[in-house]
């Protein structure tokens, strides 16, 4: 009652008395702030607290109290949220276990005996008004008894979510087929999965002063280091935003450098994606409601590593990761580089292919960066065009689009057939890139340096790539450089850059996310033909 009697002093009281509202719909009038929640305490007497809670969530549809009698004789409720509760739980085993099965009449219902009886594999108490709404916001039950001041939170998740299925944007020939769904708990699930360890650290959090939305922080203890460990937290704590609605709300909020265009964390959706990273010493941020979960630091390098190129043989890994280096340089300087040759240095060119260009573009009406500029965003709104709309349609619209285009751009004489070409390769390039967000850089760099090579030919193309060679040398990734291990130079780790050495010579971690758990493979492991044990393959 005292709780009431604070709420309808403060609130209600002064509203009444200058009549502009009920009582009834003080809810929907003054929004109610979580210091104050925090401070009303639940009261003993089962009506208050009820009608304390209708005062904050009466204007909500959805809120439900189911009030009963444990074992006929004590008055006790439940509050849910319709429709993010399982009510088979709820109805069959919970009501039914204090209801029906409540042992007498004369056992008086207290907390401890209520936590012994109650059928579920998470409960917690909640003292004041703010720990019973965060817990029927979040889709648990909470038990009120008549006579308690305190309440149980218990968990009764049921609401619908998306099943476990195989990432769309990180697809695999050889590997895992699972991905992350918007359930943080089935994600934190899919990593206890492949890393039993009592080490396996879950740190949750809830960020977003409206939205309260759960966030984990992920590492593991002995492996990660304290001060990447400490950062983290210390950025996820000084984040004082309204809601948190997808992990890049936060990517935007912890990164070093705001406004690079290089991604400074990593985003995925593959589960044994972070499981190796924290093998690494590295710290994962899984966010409620979105696939993405983030990986911190990350690296340049790491950026076109893709998670299949540990599932194949290493020769055929190196040999993918190699190529995908030079499709990234493809994409980002493969229309500069035309631009600047067929307009400043045509000299470079053999004879018979300068005349083969020179009569491929005789009739084009523009030079050559317009050209380039006019094929290259073209290709782009056809590149979003096809993501926005349906799948079914989407794909037929890009691939007929670029084909009708194209064809009709060459027959009108507006563009030369090479540069059909070299928009193609280019577009084909940037696809190649397993990290979404290292394309879209490559995307956005792409058309600075069209126009320094239009203006200034290769002397612009060189000044373009070395602006970005030093700015990307200065960047860093929770204090760890961007480009390590290339700068700073640390030999021992060059194992896992370009090329993807065995998995027994990659014995240590990088030099700098686990200083003090250096090594992750034993000496010994290589395989010898005709020889058996730890260090044989065969005999």
């Amino acid at each position: 009652m005292l709780m009431w009697h604070l709420l309808f002093r403060k609130v209600a009281k002064p509203l009444k008395r200058r009549g502009k509202v009920p009582l009834k719909h003080i809810a929907r009038q003054e929004p109610y702030r979580d210091r104050e929640l925090a401070a009303a305490r639940l009261s003993r007497d089962l009506e208050g607290n009820i009608r304390a809670l209708r005062a904050v969530l009466g204007g909500c549809q959805d809120f439900v109290t189911r009030s009963f009698r444990i074992g006929g004789s004590w008055p006790a409720a439940v509050v849910t949220i319709d429709g993010m509760v399982d009510k088979a739980f709820l109805n069959e085993v919970l009501l039914r276990n204090l209801i029906v099965e409540w042992p007498g009449s004369t056992l008086r219902p207290t907390l401890d005996a209520l936590r012994d009886r109650v059928p579920a594999g998470k409960i917690q108490e909640c003292r004041n008004l703010q720990d019973l709404v965060t817990g029927v916001l979040a889709g648990d039950a909470v038990l009120l008894v008549d006579g308690e001041n305190r309440g149980l939170v218990v968990s009764a998740e049921g609401y619908a979510s998306r099943a476990i299925s195989e990432p769309a944007s990180e697809a695999v020939v050889r590997g895992p087929r699972e991905g992350f769904t918007e359930n943080l708990r089935v994600n934190l699930s899919l990593l206890r999965r492949r890393i039993h360890s009592p080490n396996l650290i879950v740190e949750e959090i809830r960020l977003g002063r409206i939205s309260h939305t759960p966030v984990a922080m992920v590492y593991l203890r002995g492996v990660a280091s304290r001060e990447l460990v400490g950062e983290v937290r210390r950025r996820l704590n000084r984040i004082d935003i309204d809601g948190v609605l997808e992990s890049a709300y936060l990517e935007e909020l912890i990164e070093d450098n705001p406004y690079s265009p290089f991604p400074q964390v990593l985003a995925t959706e593959r589960p044994d994606k972070v499981a190796a990273a924290l093998l690494e010493g590295r710290v994962a941020v899984l966010t409620n409601g979105t696939p993405f979960a983030l990986i911190a630091p990350t690296e340049f390098v790491v950026m076109l590593h893709a998670a299949e190129d540990y599932y194949q043989r290493y020769l055929l890994g190196t040999a993918l990761r190699v190529m995908r280096y030079l499709a990234f340089a493809a994409s980002l300087l493969l229309p500069s580089a035309y631009i600047a040759v067929t307009t400043f240095h045509q000299e470079m060119l053999p004879t018979r292919l300068l005349m083969s260009i020179a009569a491929a573009r005789e009739g084009v009406p523009f030079p050559a960066l317009v050209e380039a500029l006019l094929m290259e965003i073209s290709f782009e709104a056809l590149r979003e065009a096809g993501i926005r709309l349906p799948r079914p349609v989407g794909q037929a619209v890009s691939i007929v689009g670029a084909l009708v285009i194209g064809q009709a751009a060459v027959t009108a004489g507006l563009v030369s057939p090479l540069m059909v070409i070299v928009v193609a390769i280019t577009g084909i390039a940037s696809f190649m890139a397993p990290i979404y967000d290292l394309a879209v850089t490559a995307r956005l760099l792409r058309f600075p340096m069209m126009l320094l090579a239009g203006s200034l030919g290769l002397f612009g193309v060189m000044a373009g790539v070395l602006a970005i060679l030093i700015h990307v040398a200065g960047l860093r990734s929770f204090g760890m450089p961007y480009l390590a291990p290339l700068t700073p130079v640390k030999p021992a780790d060059w194992k896992d850059v370009a090329v993807r050495a065995p998995v027994w010579a990659l014995r240590a971690r990088p030099a700098q996310l686990a200083p003090a758990n250096r090594y992750r493979v034993a000496r010994g492991l290589k395989p010898y033909p005709g020889r058996t044990g730890p260090a044989g393959g065969g005999g």
